[in-house]
């Protein structure tokens, strides 16, 4: 072996024992464990819906010698479509896959795992594990992979409620100890122009004051089918649970609250806000708002202005604004002007990027250079508490403070995870399910 792939061998088996033999002595021990003759870095993907395909085929799109080894997902369709998609002869036009991928596979029959224990048989295959599974799924995966000491790369949001946010950073602790890579699908962290901005934010002077968007007509809705287990059909119609999905604010939002977080380099201390259902109130609706507006409050002072709805002909805008003492940046325009409106810098939009290809390019490079390059846990897990406290503002109409959210008791975990069991939240007999009543509902428990 050249000394890349010894260094690279070396740095992926020293990270999974820096916590100590007794946690780590199994791992060596497992079937598979990185001891692939052709020297591969071996990828694993646990949720295999949309997101999941699109990241397994930006890993797959590096330039290192990657190789998927096995596929996880609660259902067998799923796993047959991402499959099918990622063994596809033109794949080049979507996801930022580059070419032909078809020969990186090797996900056998007997890898790939159906229904809710695979992640733990398919992750002791891998080197790197790929986690998009819905939300509510985020911290059980993630600390089982550190666990098992493999590099990481999860998408948005990393939980659901406070007691998943403060188990995702129990579990970054450990990974940060085994120099674990952990890289989260926060996208515009590697996106040319909010690099380029963020490098040139002094230029504002302080931020006093944010604005951020994300207003759209709203995704897809999976109707219930006939013979469908209450579990199964909320599986399937994921987005409109918050055991699962945490509401639009925690599932899409979080993109552009994240951005206020990371140029202020801090995080709220107390919110409040409103939101409601006007339009999307029906059955399949399950119990999440179709809009939050939320302020933000941060120790400085400042204040995030925060809106997001699904509205279908409304205002259409997913944008952030940040306003200094000297001047603004405009995330969209990806520019920043002084207060008279001069523009002081504009990023040349021909030189942007593919910021979900790069995400995987930075972590697949630096795994192969055996480095220990990125820590985004705790950032993720705090930009993802910072879109839960304004969910649990608007639902309870309250002024609520960051500390007591982040830990209190509130736990959206099913008992059990199994077909015939019941989810957290039941429908009542008209079909319908309980929703959030300001002034009524209480979030911190």
């Amino acid at each position: 072996m050249n000394k890349k792939s010894t260094a690279r061998r070396e740095f992926i088996k020293t990270s999974s024992l820096l916590t100590g033999a007794m946690l780590t002595a199994p791992i060596i021990g497992q079937a598979g464990y990185f001891n692939s003759v052709d020297d591969a870095i071996k990828v694993a993907v646990i949720g295999c819906g949309g997101r999941g395909t699109g990241a397994a085929m930006q890993a797959l799109s590096t330039k290192q010698n990657v190789k998927l080894v096995a596929m996880v997902d609660a259902f067998r369709d799923n796993i047959d479509k991402c499959y099918k998609s990622l063994t596809s002869d033109d794949i080049s036009d979507w996801s930022g896959g580059k070419g032909n991928i078809k020969d990186k596979i090797d996900v056998t029959e007997d890898r790939k795992f159906v229904g809710f224990e695979g992640y733990k048989k398919a992750i002791e295959l891998a080197d790197v594990v790929i986690l998009t599974a819905p939300p509510g799924f985020r911290p059980l995966h993630f600390q089982e992979a550190v666990n098992q000491g493999k590099h990481i790369f999860m998408e948005k949001p990393l939980a659901v409620d406070p007691v998943g946010i403060r188990k995702v950073l129990e579990a970054a602790k450990i990974a940060k100890a085994k120099k674990l890579n952990v890289v989260v699908g926060l996208q515009r962290h590697y996106q040319n122009s909010y690099r380029a901005l963020y490098e040139r934010k002094d230029l504002i002077g302080d931020i006093v004051a944010s604005q951020v968007w994300w207003n759209n007509d709203g995704v897809w809705v999976r109707k219930r089918k006939e013979g469908q287990t209450e579990m199964e059909y909320q599986m399937r119609n994921w987005y409109y649970f918050n055991w699962l999905c945490g509401d639009h604010i925690n599932e899409q939002h979080i993109h552009n609250i994240d951005v206020v977080n990371w140029f202020k380099g801090m995080y709220p201390i107390k919110a409040q806000g409103m939101g409601g259902r006007e339009v999307r109130n029906g059955k399949d609706h399950g119990e999440i708002f179709d809009h939050h507006y939320v302020e933000f409050h941060y120790a400085d002072g400042s204040i995030m202005n925060s809106q997001c709805r699904h509205i279908p002909n409304t205002m259409s805008k997913v944008d952030e604004l940040l306003i200094g003492t000297k001047g603004k940046i405009f995330c969209g325009e990806a520019n920043i002007k002084d207060n008279t409106g001069k523009v002081l810098f504009q990023f040349d939009k021909k030189t942007e990027n593919n910021p979900y290809q790069t995400e995987h390019d930075e972590l697949f490079d630096a795994i192969s250079k055996g480095e220990y390059k990125f820590d985004d846990t705790e950032n993720g897990a705090k930009s993802t508490m910072t879109a839960i406290l304004g969910r649990m503002a608007t639902y309870s109409g309250k002024m609520l403070e960051w500390d007591k959210a982040l830990n209190s008791n509130l736990d959206l975990t099913p008992s059990s995870y199994t077909w015939d069991a019941n989810p957290p939240i039941m429908p009542k007999a008209d079909g319908y399910y309980p929703v959030a009543i300001p002034g009524v509902t209480k979030m911190i428990i």
